[in-house]
């Protein structure tokens, strides 16, 4: 059944992200192609020239700990950590109307933790600059949604989340809404699971905030040597799942959400590795623009590539509402 019609109009972007972009080159056709794709993505951001991002990402033990470690979270203040590269600073927050869409999400029996000191990483700051090309250009509404912190939230919970986030959107006359689901698709870094962690690992997890400069980078040059290593064959982390990635990719598509919502956590760990549960962020970024345009959008852009040099099966979905 339809609502009252949407008073705005809205659009959506679903892309994957790594930290790995700047640091390593896969062969030259495939960067190309994901720099293609990605700068189609941000030309279609500056025609559209959005007033209001609703952001969709996950932390990857940045930002978000097991000290207190939150299923999802709107932050009303939000800070780059600046990890590999991504650049420091404050992020433009729509302060109000994160607070409202907080207290709406809440009423919807969603239940959202709200951080008025959020830390953030490369999973909101590169889809940030990379599309907009500041992190403060475009006012924003950051969406944590955890993906690696066992115990994980579901599929249907993730997708609940975006549609009470589409439908407060909807309440916003006249605003020019960008809805940006940032992570996945299969992919599997080397990221530490806490109860398999030396203690010292686990500590880290647990209360990790604001390590050293010299930390921060010997942490990311592991993960660069991990990269070239899995690209080149010599470290058996979970493969890339292409036919996997690719149907999740015509279920989003399709907005096929009741088969969206039988995923269960342990399938998408079996079928896409540890970090594949990132692709939540798609499901509740493309529920949120479902709910706000009463689901009359065309996706307009795809593109896929599974890249090693990555750690990641790269995918872009751009949906224009008609």
């Amino acid at each position: 059944m339809s609502m009252t019609t949407p008073s705005i109009l809205a659009r959506l972007q679903c892309l994957s992200h790594s930290p790995l972009m700047p640091l390593v080159n896969p062969e030259a056709s495939v960067r190309q192609a994901a720099d293609d794709a990605i700068g189609k993505l941000r030309d279609s951001v500056g025609r559209y020239a959005p007033d209001l991002i609703f952001l969709f990402a996950p932390d990857h033990y940045n930002g978000f700990f097991y000290d207190c470690m939150p299923q999802f979270c709107i932050g009303v203040q939000a800070s780059s950590v600046g990890d590999f590269g991504s650049g420091h600073g404050e992020l433009l927050v729509a302060r109000d109307i994160a607070r409202a869409c907080a207290q709406a999400v809440t009423s919807a029996d969603v239940d959202v933790a709200v951080s008025y000191r959020m830390q953030v990483d490369h999973g909101f700051t590169q889809p940030l600059t990379l599309l907009t090309g500041a992190l403060d250009r475009i006012p924003v509404v950051p969406i944590f949604i955890n993906s690696v912190a066992s115990p994980l939230p579901t599929m249907r919970r993730a997708r609940q989340l975006g549609a009470a986030v589409g439908r407060y959107a909807r309440t916003l006359a006249g605003r020019r809404v960008l809805f940006i689901g940032s992570g996945g698709l299969s992919h599997n870094p080397p990221i530490p699971d806490i109860e398999n962690a030396a203690p010292e690992v686990a500590e880290r997890l647990i209360a990790g905030r604001n390590i050293t400069t010299g930390q921060r980078a010997l942490r990311e040059q592991k993960v660069v040597e991990a990269a070239r290593a899995f690209a080149e064959g010599k470290l058996a982390l979970h493969p890339l799942n292409p036919e996997w990635d690719r149907r999740f990719m015509d279920l989003i598509a399709a907005r096929a959400f009741p088969a969206l919502d039988g995923f269960d956590n342990d399938g998408i760990t079996g079928a896409g590795g540890a970090s594949a549960h990132e692709v939540k962020t798609w499901v509740a970024a493309t529920a949120a623009m479902a709910a706000a345009t009463d689901d009359c959008f065309d996706i307009e852009a795809r593109f896929y590539q599974a890249i090693p040099e990555w750690i990641a099966g790269f995918g872009i979905i751009e949906g224009v509402q008609r």
